[in-house]
């Protein structure tokens, strides 16, 4: 069974910068549509960015022009750096499929002081 292990977050200051990193198994990046999602406390699960096999990128309105989503095939890797960062950006952030979805793993904590 594929897993997805998150990792990269932590506590940072209004406007710093974050790089997460998705770490998968076999050639799931290359094969699948792959997402960053988010969760805040009290609030739904959100889709934050998503990638393609060819590459065609999408961001959530609320991200774009911030966030910037990539794979490494090779290192079976995704990432989404995260610049200029807000405190409503604070939340729990998780990778998975974009169509469907692998079980949903631990997620990477990410806190943004004002």
């Amino acid at each position: 069974q594929v897993q997805l292990v998150e990792s990269g977050g932590g506590l940072v200051q209004a406007g710093e910068s974050l790089r997460l990193s998705c770490a998968g198994s076999g050639s799931i990046f290359s094969r699948n549509t792959m997402a960053w999602y988010r969760q805040a406390p009290g609030k739904q699960r959100e889709w934050v960015a998503r990638i393609s096999p060819g590459s065609i990128i999408n961001y959530a309105d609320s991200v774009k022009g911030r966030f910037t989503i990539s794979t490494d095939n090779a290192k079976n890797t995704m990432y989404l750096q995260m610049n200029s960062l807000k405190p409503e950006d604070t939340a729990v952030y998780y990778c998975n499929l974009f169509y469907s979805k692998f079980p949903w793993g631990q997620g990477t904590q990410v806190t943004v002081s004002s």
